[in-house]
C-alpha cells in the first residue's frame, strides 16, 4: 500500500509503498477513505511522543470501511463503515471497566502507539470496543475530522467542563480545536468568547456561533479583555492551542469557582507551563484535561448531529492528497488556513 512514511524525527517524510497491515485477532484493517491533518501528527513527526518508533506512518483521525476483520471480532464485517475516536481502549482494566477508555492503561492510538492513517490502510485493534458506525448521511471527510479534535472538544464541553445554557465560555486558540470547542459550547446554550492572533480566524469563529471575540495579538491584557467582557471572568475556559501564554490566560481569566480545560497538547519545549497557582487556591478553581471520548459517548454527539445542532461540516477545510500530505504535515506549526485539512485523494 501507499503510505506517508518518516524514518527520523523531523526529517522530511516521503510517500513510499509499504507491506499491507493484517488484523490482529480483536482488530480489523480499515480502507481509509478519509484521514484528518493534526498538530498531533505534527508533534509525533517532531519526536515529542515518546510511544513513536521509527519507522513510522502518522495519522490518527480517520473514517473508512472494514476490510478483514479478526477472529475474535464480533460487532464488525467486510464493508462496514465505520470511525474511531484517536485513544482506542483495551477494554479490560480498570479504566475501561470504570468507562473511562480514553485513559485506558493499554490504549491503543494508530497514528502513536502504531501506525496510522496516512495510508491507503490501517489497522486498528480492540475493534468491539472501539469503533463507531457512521450514518450513511455522514461523508467520510466529515467522519474522520470527528476523531480528535471535535471528540475531543466535545468531551471538553459537555463531561469535562459541564458547561451550562448562559454560562460564559473562553476558547484560548481558533484552530480546529477551538472551532469545535466554539460550536459545540454555542449548541449547549453558552455565550462564547473567541481569542486567536488573526481577525480571519476571529470572524470564522463568529460564523461558528462566538458572541464576542478578543485579538491576542492587539491586545495588550487578554486576560482583562475577558473579564471585561464578561464581568468578572469566564465560567468555563478551554486553552485549544497549548502553550505556556494561552494556558496561563485560560486559567488567569476564569471567574470564581471557573473550569479551566487543557485541550492542547504541552508537549516539547511547552511541557512545563506557568500557572496562576494563587489565584487557583484562592477563587477554588478546577483543573481538567480532556483526552479523546469513549466510542460510546459518540451516541450523544451523533444525535446532534442529526438534529442539526452540530455541524461539523462547516469546520472541514482544505481537501488534498496523499502526495500532498508531507508537505502539509511539515507545515502544521505554522497554523496556516482555517478549519480542518483533510486527505480524501489516495
Amino acid at each position: 500500500m501507499k503510505a506517508v512514511l518518516f524514518e527520523q524525527f523531523g526529517q522530511p517524510p516521503r510517500v513510499q509503498n509499504v507491506p499491507d497491515p493484517a488484523p490482529s485477532a480483536a482488530g480489523v484493517v480499515i480502507k481509509v477513505e478519509a484521514t484528518g491533518l493534526c498538530r498531533s501528527d505534527w508533534h509525533g513527526w517532531m519526536g515529542h511522543d515518546p510511544d513513536v518508533v521509527l519507522p513510522h506512518v502518522p495519522g490518527h483521525e480517520l473514517a473508512g470501511t472494514v476490510l478483514a476483520a479478526g477472529s475474535q471480532v464480533t460487532r464488525w464485517k467486510k464493508g462496514d463503515r465505520v470511525t474511531v475516536p484517536f485513544v482506542g481502549g483495551c477494554g479490560h482494566c480498570h479504566e475501561c471497566n470504570s468507562g473511562n477508555h480514553q485513559v485506558c492503561e493499554q490504549q491503543f492510538q494508530p497514528g502513536f502507539t502504531a501506525w496510522g492513517s496516512f495510508a491507503e490502510y490501517v489497522a486498528v485493534d480492540y475493534a468491539d470496543t472501539n469503533l463507531v458506525a457512521l450514518p450513511e448521511e455522514l461523508d467520510f471527510a466529515t467522519a474522520a475530522s470527528l476523531g480528535c479534535r471535535f471528540v475531543t472538544s466535545f468531551r471538553a464541553i459537555v463531561d469535562q467542563g459541564r458547561v451550562k445554557p448562559g454560562a460564559w465560555v473562553a476558547v484560548h486558540g481558533c484552530g480546529g480545536v477551538g472551532l469545535s470547542a466554539i460550536m459545540i459550547a454555542t449548541a449547549m446554550g453558552a455565550n462564547v468568547i473567541a481569542v486567536d492572533l488573526t481577525e480571519e480566524k476571529l470572524a470564522f469563529a463568529q460564523e461558528m456561533g462566538a458572541v464576542a471575540t478578543v485579538n491576542a495579538r492587539a491586545s495588550k491584557d487578554v486576560v482583562g479583555a475577558v473579564k471585561e467582557i464578561t464581568k468578572g471572568g469566564a465560567h468555563v475556559s478551554i486553552d485549544a492551542l497549548g502553550s505556556p501564554a494561552t494556558c496561563f490566560n485560560s486559567i488567569a481569566n476564569l471567574r470564581r469557582r471557573g473550569r479551566h480545560v487543557q485541550v492542547g497538547l504541552m508537549v516539547g519545549d511547552h511541557a512545563r507551563a506557568s500557572v496562576p497557582m494563587a489565584q487557583i487556591i484562592a477563587h477554588e478553581l478546577e483543573i481538567y484535561g480532556s483526552h479523546g471520548m469513549q466510542a460510546f459517548r459518540y451516541q450523544d454527539m451523533m444525535a446532534m448531529i442529526r438534529a442539526g445542532k452540530l455541524a461539523p461540516q462547516k469546520l472541514v477545510g482544505k481537501h488534498i492528497s496523499l502526495d500532498e500530505a508531507p508537505a502539509a504535515l511539515m507545515a502544521m506549526d505554522r497554523f496556516e488556513g482555517i478549519g480542518i485539512g483533510v486527505i480524501t485523494r489516495f
